[in-house]
């Protein structure tokens, strides 16, 4: 999987391209850790249009990113088929805001 990073203005954005498991965890974290450490980002969102599935692994992550956000706001956009029916098994709703 890649996780491509790009901040405008006060907004991060990660594409995520691929198979969203734990074999992704390197390629997750240095995207989102960058994310967090621009000091002028307020939003992160997270594109799932190329992503065909996640794991309880990805899940797992997401969650960690929410707790090191401090606050910041955390969208996931483009979430479709399997990704949301996981994300809607998993209440991920009242968690995140989800596009």
């Amino acid at each position: 999987m890649q996780a491509i990073l790009t901040i405008e203005k006060h907004k991060a954005h990660i594409a995520l391209d691929g198979v969203f498991t734990f074999e992704a965890h390197r390629e997750f974290k240095a995207a989102t850790m960058g994310a967090l450490g621009n000091e002028g980002v307020e939003e992160i969102e997270i594109d799932f249009n190329a992503v065909e599935y996640i794991d309880s692994a990805a899940l797992g992550m997401l969650l960690l990113l929410n707790e090191r956000a401090g606050g910041r706001k955390i969208v996931l956009r483009n979430c479709t088929g399997t990704v949301r029916a996981v994300l809607d098994v998993a209440n991920f709703g009242k968690i995140f805001e989800i596009r």
